[in-house]
């Protein structure tokens, strides 16, 4: 993909959406193309898979939440429906089958250590399986951006 709006496109999502009531109008005015047309290649990026999801980030900790890094060892033939279960507990930010003994790893976020707690409590009478909670203690990187204007080459 070298498509000049669309690595702009790209950059914009990453670093300068805005809080508007129209902020792809408000975008496709700064690249001087329709709405309709910024939608467009939105859409088109999602479906090649360049664009996974469009959505808040928020920092969990400082809102008062909980979080935790949890993996479980699963039978190989129940991963798909393991992490299928896994995936339908609202507060599962990430899940990744990892080639490891302990071959689901994911991370939840709860309001309380309480909920959180509750939450891991129902996963495992659901699985029949134990998983190990580890709590973040120091959050290295909570974001990531790519400038894909000097580095188009990734795309």
């Amino acid at each position: 993909m070298k498509d000049k709006i669309d690595i702009k496109i790209l950059n914009l999502l990453q670093n300068e959406f805005e809080i508007s009531l129209n902020p792809y109008k408000d975008m496709a005015d700064k690249l001087k193309i329709s709405e309709e047309e910024l939608l467009q290649r939105v859409n088109n990026l999602k479906e090649k898979g360049i664009i996974r999801r469009i959505g808040a980030v928020f920092d969990s900790k400082s809102l008062g939440y909980y979080s935790t890094l949890c993996a479980v060892k699963v039978p190989d033939a129940k991963i798909d429906e393991a992490a299928s279960l896994i995936n339908s507990e609202r507060g599962v930010t990430h899940n990744y089958i990892r080639d490891h003994e302990y071959n689901i790893w994911f991370t939840l976020t709860a309001p309380s250590i309480e909920k959180a707690m509750h939450i891991l409590t129902i996963i495992e009478e659901k699985l029949g399986l134990k998983i190990v909670n580890m709590p973040s203690k120091k959050v290295y990187k909570i974001r990531v951006s790519f400038d894909l204007e000097e580095e188009d080459e990734l795309l």
